[in-house]
């Protein structure tokens, strides 16, 4: 509920219990300085609190204080005017995280918006704000309960054990399109891009896999506990980038190159993503980028339709001659235009 809305007579006990959602544990007398009270006030104003459901937990002696506990039902939340429009531009792009509850956040935006004073509602729709979520492969999100079952076996680093469909025959799996049960040590769970990753320890490999959620299916129960170990490189998310790049630890592409191209550099700069662009003159750029192969590099710097000088490795230049032998295999006996590459035709 957003704190505007409520009469003036009880604001020093909205503010208490503000206080106390903030911040695990308040002694009584910084409650009192923060309240400008008196600690016996404070003490009358939490008993009230729990009148009303709210479980507040008290810890006696010098440091002793108040605390916020869970309780057994969700009591009535506050929240001030930032955290309400927060709140509801965070519903809005639910669909982003590709955790398959767009129905539920639109429940709760409608819940929000209802009891939002007049003012934050004109904010929130004057807000032209279109989430588009990011491209599938129609592959349903996974189930909330699924998230919940593998971030519990994260918390209590117990083994998950689940049914696993790839979509191919590889290493771990015996059969396209059949699910394979899996045994794994789970460490982090990772949103991008929409779909959601596991990032695991595979004991029986002694290596560390990577594994979609809206393939996976948990089993019960969940096996031993076990011993958490880093990822390489120290960071879950660096690491999954890593490995979409082709890499088994470093996140870094595995091919890299340096070339100039005959392009002004602010029409490279919005497409190389983590390259890095030098602008030569007003139309010639030294560019540095990295692909996943020497092909697909060479691919990524012919879109610029542009002269390309490669400054280093040969591995860019071999794969740019086998390109130029496949294009010209694929072009057959195609006789190009002279004036090809002229803005217009010759009058």
């Amino acid at each position: 509920m957003p704190a505007s809305s409520i009469p003036s007579g009880s604001q020093r006990l909205l503010s208490l219990l503000s206080l106390l959602q903030i911040r695990r544990g308040w002694s009584g007398e910084q409650l009192a300085e923060r309240l400008e009270v008196s600690p016996r006030t404070v003490r009358r104003d939490v008993d009230r609190l729990r009148e009303l459901g709210y479980p507040i937990h008290t810890t006696k002696g010098p440091d002793g204080g108040y605390r916020l506990d869970a309780g057994s039902q969700m009591p009535p939340l506050l929240f001030d005017d930032d955290q309400t429009v927060a709140l509801a531009i965070a519903l809005r792009g639910a669909s982003l995280t590709g955790a398959g509850i767009d129905e539920a956040a639109t429940r709760a935006l409608a819940t929000l918006r209802q009891v939002m004073p007049a003012r934050l509602r004109t904010q929130l729709d004057a807000l032209d704000m279109v989430v588009v979520p990011p491209p599938t492969d129609e592959a349903p999100p996974p189930e909330t309960q699924t998230l919940l079952a593998i971030s519990a076996a994260i918390q209590n680093h117990e083994e998950l054990r689940f049914d696993y469909l790839s979509p191919k025959v590889d290493t771990d799996s015996t059969s396209a399109g059949q699910p394979n049960r899996r045994r794994v040590h789970p460490h982090h769970l990772i949103a991008k891009g929409g779909r959601w990753y596991v990032v695991a320890w595979v004991p029986e490999r002694e290596n560390w896999r990577i594994y979609r959620v809206d393939r996976m299916t948990p089993r019960v129960p969940t096996g031993p506990r076990f011993t958490p170990r880093d990822v390489p490189g120290g960071d879950p998310a660096s690491y999954l980038e890593a490995r979409f790049k082709g890499s088994d630890s470093i996140n870094t592409w595995p091919c890299h190159a340096e070339v100039i191209l005959d392009r002004p550099a602010h029409e490279i700069i919005p497409y190389v993503r983590d390259g890095v662009v030098e602008a030569l003159d007003s139309n010639r750029s030294r560019v540095r980028l990295g692909a996943w192969s020497w092909a697909g590099l060479a691919a990524t710097l012919a879109r610029w339709d542009a002269d390309i000088e490669v400054v280093s490795p040969a591995e860019l230049r071999a794969a740019f001659a086998d390109l130029a032998d496949r294009a010209t295999r694929a072009a057959g006996d195609v006789v190009l235009p002279r004036f090809l590459n002229n803005d217009l035709p010759p009058t």
